[in-house]
C-alpha cells in the first residue's frame, strides 16, 4: 500500500461520502483536455493490469501538496485534502510538469534539443509523451523545461 494525497472540491467530497469511494468523472475535465485524458487512460490501460478503461484518472500526489499555493481548485472554491492508502499497482506515476507536454499537444523535449535537431511527426510527438512516466530519466535531465511548440 502506498500513501498518496488528492485535493477534491467540497461537492466531490459530499459525493464520496454518499458513494463510499472516489471516482474520476469526465464532466470535471475541461473540453480542450479530453484528448490528453483519453491518451492517459490508454496508457493506464496498457500499464496497469486491473485498470478499467472506462474510469477517468484521479490525480494524486506522492507528497502532501502545499495548500497555500493556488491552482488546486477554482478561485474561491472550497475543497478538501484527502490522504489515501491505495495499492501501488493501481497507480501510474507520472511527472506533473511533464504532463503539460501532453496537455499542450507538443513534443516532450526533456533533452532540451533545438527544433532543428528533431524530426517531428505526429507519431514522434505522441511517442515522446511516454517520457512523463520515467521519473528516473526526468531526474537525470535537469536541463529540460523548454518544449518545442510543434503541435500534433
Amino acid at each position: 500500500m502506498g500513501i498518496y494525497w488528492t485535493i477534491q472540491s467540497a461537492g466531490k467530497w459530499e459525493q464520496i461520502k454518499r458513494l463510499g469511494y472516489l471516482e474520476g468523472e469526465r464532466k470535471y475535465i475541461w473540453p480542450e483536455f479530453i484528448e490528453p485524458y483519453l491518451w492517459m487512460m490508454n496508457q493506464m490501460n496498457s500499464k496497469l493490469k486491473n485498470y478499467d478503461q472506462n474510469n477517468y484518472p484521479i490525480w494524486l500526489w506522492m507528497i502532501r501538496p502545499d495548500l497555500r499555493r493556488s491552482g488546486h481548485l477554482n478561485k474561491k472554491e472550497k475543497g478538501v485534502l484527502l490522504k489515501i492508502n491505495i495499492d501501488e499497482d493501481r497507480v501510474l506515476l507520472s511527472d506533473f510538469q511533464a504532463w503539460h507536454f501532453v496537455l499542450d499537444g507538443v513534443y516532450c523535449n526533456i533533452e532540451a534539443r533545438e527544433e532543428a535537431e528533431l524530426t517531428l511527426t505526429s507519431e514522434s510527438i505522441i511517442k515522446s509523451w511516454e517520457k512523463i512516466f520515467d521519473l528516473h530519466y526526468l531526474e537525470s535531465h535537469t536541463e529540460w523545461g523548454e518544449c518545442v511548440r510543434f503541435k500534433v
